[in-house]
Formats: C-alpha cells, sequence, structure tokens
C-alpha cells in the first residue's frame, strides 16, 4: 500500500541526511509502526509522503504510484494523515473541525450529503469525541484536540492512515483506547502506518516494527524480533531490559536508572 524505495532527505544546511535510502512497505490489514529516538527520521517519513520536503533521492508509491503523480487531492483521497503538529487558523466547532476531512471526496463548495454526515458522524464515535461536537477547538484540552483530529483523518475514509505521535497529551486510559482503535482500523482492511515513541504500546499493538536510528533502517520485523535489550540500547543509548508483558506475551521495554556519585 504505501512504500517507501531507496527515500533520502536533506534539510536545508543538514551536516547528514534526515533519512537515509530508507526502503520500507506498509500494508492493509495491520499496522505497522515506526519507532526510534528523536532525530532519528520517524517525522521525516511522514513528510516526505506528504511531499512537504524535498527528496534527495527516491519515492514513495502508494499501491504502486508515485505521489508526486497523484497530486495533492489524488493524495488525500488515499491516505489520511493526523501530524504531529497543527492548529486550524481560527476556531471551529468540533464537528465543523472534523467535516474537513470530507473535502477530499466533495469538494470546495459542495454541500455536505448523507454520505458525508455519516461518516462524519462514525468518525467522531470511534474517536470518542461525539460528545464534544458543539465545542469549540480552541477551548479543548491537549487530549481532546488530539482525539478530534482523529476523527477527522478517519472522516476522510481512506485506504491508508498515518499517524504521527497519536498518543501525545493523552492520558493512560485514552493512550489504550487509541492503540485499540488503530488496530481495528488495521483489522478492518485498511493500511495504518503509525510513528511512535510509545515502545510498550507499540509492542502490544502492532504486527510489523521498523527501527529507525539516524535516519536508518536498524531493525525492521515482528516486536520480539526488534525489540531486542542489546539493540535497543545501542539505539536509545540507555540502559534497558526486555521482559515479557505477563497479561499478552508481548515484550516489554524497561529503562533502567544510570548509577550516579553522591552528590558532595
Amino acid at each position: 500500500m504505501i512504500a517507501y524505495r531507496e527515500v533520502s532527505v536533506r534539510y536545508l544546511k543538514g551536516a547528514l541526511l534526515a533519512l537515509d535510502r530508507v526502503s520500507l512497505g506498509a500494508e492493509r490489514g495491520v499496522v505497522t509502526a515506526v519507532v526510534g529516538p528523536n532525530g532519528s527520521g520517524k517525522s521525516s517519513l511522514v513528510r516526505a509522503l506528504l511531499g512537504s520536503v524535498p527528496l534527495a533521492s527516491g519515492h514513495v508509491e502508494i499501491d504502486g504510484t508515485v505521489t508526486r503523480v497523484l497530486g495533492r487531492s489524488g493524495l488525500a483521497r488515499r491516505v489520511a494523515v493526523v501530524a504531529q503538529r497543527e492548529e486550524p487558523a481560527f476556531p471551529l466547532s468540533v464537528v465543523d473541525y472534523v467535516s474537513l476531512g470530507r473535502f477530499p471526496r466533495q469538494g470546495a463548495w459542495s454541500p455536505a450529503g448523507v454520505v458525508d454526515l455519516d461518516a462524519v458522524s462514525r468518525a467522531m464515535q470511534a474517536a470518542l469525541v461525539d460528545t464534544l461536537a458543539l465545542r469549540r477547538t480552541n477551548t479543548l484540552s491537549g487530549g481532546e484536540w488530539q482525539r478530534v483530529r482523529v476523527a477527522r483523518a478517519l472522516a476522510q475514509e481512506t485506504d491508508a492512515v498515518v499517524f504521527d505521535e497519536p498518543t501525545t497529551f493523552l492520558d493512560i486510559a485514552h493512550e489504550m483506547a487509541c492503540f485499540e482503535l488503530l488496530s481495528a482500523i488495521a483489522h478492518a482492511g485498511r493500511c495504518v502506518l503509525v510513528v511512535s515513541h510509545q515502545l510498550n504500546l507499540v509492542a502490544r499493538f502492532a504486527d510489523r516494527v521498523v527501527l529507525l536510528s539516524h535516519g536508518q533502517v536498524v531493525a525492521d520485523g515482528t516486536p520480539s524480533d526488534v525489540m531486542r535489550g542489546e539493540t535497543l540500547e545501542r539505539v536509545y543509548e540507555w540502559p534497558l531490559v526486555v521482559s515479557r508483558d505477563p497479561a499478552v506475551g508481548a515484550p516489554t521495554l524497561v529503562p533502567l536508572r544510570k548509577r550516579r556519585s553522591p552528590i558532595a
């Protein structure tokens, strides 16, 4: 569904490549998670997909078609993206903001039809924001705003959904609800690509994990394949152990405290 082919990205005046010949794929029906420390290139993958950064080499494909051929409107009908940072230019009601997800399908001046209204309603229920419908976006908490953005992406009804740090600002219950939703979207046959710092949640919910470090893929496989103590210690440069979640058997990362000399 989504394929990165030898993609390299270099930002203006950057000495190093943010992405260095990265190849990976995300298929329908599975949750593919991209993890790695800060500065490893995770968000650059999303920007490369959106075309918001120039590619030094390679290309991104959607179902075999290069994204630059699709154009912005064609891409928006194939892929919905919840970016890491986003603020509306002016406050909207939640229902109006979520309805923006229908724009790629109904056009700028077309009135919302029954199909559009139904898609918006279902998206808001799925993201647990239906009770916020009449609230203004500038009155929402960080967690509420994050879930509203997820609802807007779901309202696009695309074959693929990309999430860049979707659990930012969310408490434990809503983190779990968010990943349960990602899993449900994938198991319904859509492609889900998620960028996340939450390694333990990723281990429980992802079918495939891609680990980035310094703009390169250093591990790619199942959570058990990728979440190995020696690999993660090297990439994150911090002592840790990997055990097993007693509830579901998934790998669980436990960071350790470093020994420090007593303060004189």
